[in-house]
């Protein structure tokens, strides 16, 4: 699984426990009910909660309908979506969004969407909402004083794992505390992991193990239901990503267990009823929250600071660029992170996060071939968030595992005016590039631009003396070929080749061995010095 490779990367031991599957419903009357009403212009506005939900509808309204008339349907009423996976599953079938929830994409930004969107107006629609495993009763309480009507339309459910002995084993290690950091990607995981510890009778056994762990909560959402449950949650990461959560608790939990464990333990907070404790859960580094908890509070001088002190201690070529791809996926979260760097009329890829040693110094991308070559032939970043694939710029390289993605970040990297390479992070899923993300990877290519062209330079320069002495090691070889085998220049040469391509070994190689020779057999044929007696 995706998470437990994340975990892997910063040095932990991952136990990922299913803990939740999508069920189908017994009775799929109210989605079909919907479709009619759908087909029968009942409707003004659809919000969908989830891109699971989307297809599970269009499946269930497929035994009825005609699946294209059905989404011409759709098309003719206005569509919202809580986030970026169920606009990438509209955008997949061609229905257009006319607003999504912003971060973390809980109902109460989906509530300020709509009321931005559509203000008074919403007043008078009539609405259908997606459900997503369960019913969403705050939201459906707030949007129903402001629609005309409310129509609810589940189309699965949240149920328990078919086998809930992983569940099990994680309420006993963490009850004996055998698990340092707890991460909760959904409050149904929390629902759940309560539900099996009531069954086994183990309610308070848990709730003792986990004053004892990190707790970590991807949002607000799942911090209200942990709260539900008289747990504190240590942290919310800065953005409600998988990447960040990971990557933050790899940075913050470390000292924070140290403090749970080496002091008296924590009283838990027992709660009852649906009223959850008002204590707002810090998120990691507020004040930048693109740096994905990078450092507390990095100012403009720390990074700037930072990647200096990186590129500084870097002494060639490669090791520089590697400093960069390291700097850069530690900013943002990324499956991978390419650095091409332009050489004549073609970017050639240097560096990379992943390992590509046939890859790296040999695969070349034209200017303006691909989103790569696009960014560095007009200079302009380019940030898409979902369905890269099917951008008009994009061209696939087959040879390079990383094509199948979802979400592509690339900037150019300049120096004095001039285009002198691309920086390329991708991603797996759907994922939202901020205008600060953007800026900051943008300012990234700025400030390694002069070292990149100062260090391509110098290796440039190194080779070309490499060269000379190799020519030069060469045109004396021949001499001593052509004096002591009576052979013209270009035979000596071709001689030269042949034993090069005989014996595998370069050029300088034999040019050397030859001038060794000459050396020692002149050496053998000089007299040896006599040593004078001192009487």
């Amino acid at each position: 699984m995706e998470v437990a490779k994340l975990i892997r990367t910063y040095g932990g031991e991952p136990f990922v426990v299913p803990s939740m599957r999508e069920a189908p419903l017994e009775s799929n009357k109210d989605a079909l009910d919907f479709a009619d009403g759908l087909m029968a212009g009942n409707f003004d506005l659809v919000i969908f909660f989830t891109g699971v939900g989307v297809r599970a509808l269009l499946d269930i309204v497929a035994t009825r309908y005609d699946r294209e008339s059905f989404l011409n349907a759709l098309r003719q009423v206005k569509v919202a979506a809580r986030g970026p996976k169920p606009v990438a599953a509209l955008r997949d079938v061609q229905v257009p969004v006319v607003c999504s929830a912003a971060e973390p994409a809980t109902w109460r930004e989906m509530m300020r969407a709509l009321e931005d969107r559509f203000g008074d107006s919403l007043g008078g629609m009539r609405v259908a909402v997606q459900e997503y495993g369960a019913s969403n009763p705050e939201f459906l309480a707030e949007l129903t004083v402001r629609c005309e009507s409310l129509t609810k339309v589940p189309v699965y459910q949240w149920a328990l794992p078919e086998d809930v002995r992983p569940l099990r084993e994680c309420v006993l290690g963490i009850a004996s505390r055998n698990v340092d950091i707890l991460l909760f990607m959904t409050a149904v995981q929390v629902i759940h992991l309560f539900k099996v510890a009531e069954e086994m009778g183990c309610v308070d056994g848990l709730r003792a193990g986990l004053a004892g762990v990190v707790v970590v909560s991807i949002g607000p959402t799942t911090t209200e239901e942990l709260k539900l449950y008289g747990i504190e949650p240590d942290f919310e990461p800065s953005r409600p990503k998988m990447g960040f959560i990971v990557n933050e608790a790899a940075q913050y939990a470390g000292k924070l267990l140290e403090q749970k464990r080496s002091g008296s333990p924590q009283p838990v907070v027992k709660t009852t009823g649906k009223s959850a404790p008002a204590t707002p859960v810090r998120k990691v580094a507020p004040s930048t929250p693109t740096m994905a908890g990078f450092r507390d509070g990095l100012s403009s001088i720390d990074f700037l600071h930072e990647i200096s002190s990186r590129i500084a201690a870097a002494d060639s070529f490669h090791v520089v660029l590697g400093s960069i791809v390291e700097f850069v996926s530690a900013m943002v979260p990324c499956d991978s992170c390419f650095v091409y760097v332009l050489d004549q009329d073609k970017l050639v890829l240097r560096a990379s996060k992943n390992p590509h040693a046939d890859l790296v110094d040999h695969l070349g991308v034209q200017l303006g071939q691909g989103i790569t070559g696009w960014v560095a032939e007009h200079r302009e970043p380019v940030a898409i968030s979902a369905q890269a694939s099917k951008d008009p710029r994009f061209v696939i390289f087959r040879n390079i595992p990383e094509d199948d993605f979802e979400a592509i970040l690339c900037t150019p990297i300049v120096c004095a005016n001039k285009v002198v390479g691309v920086i390329n992070l991708q991603h797996r899923v759907s994922y939202e590039h901020s205008a600060s993300e953007v800026r900051l990877v943008s300012m990234l290519g700025f400030l390694v631009g002069a070292e990149i062209e100062r260090t391509r330079l110098e290796t440039e320069n190194v080779q070309l003396a490499e060269r000379l002495e190799t020519r030069k090691a060469v045109d004396r070889a021949k001499g001593i070929l052509q004096r002591d085998l009576g052979l013209t220049e270009d035979e000596a040469y071709r001689r030269m080749q042949r034993e090069s391509r005989t014996r595998r070994r370069s050029m300088r190689e034999i040019a050397d061995a030859i001038l060794l020779g000459d050396d020692l057999k002149r050496s053998s044929a000089e007299p040896e010095p006599k040593l004078a007696r001192t009487l």
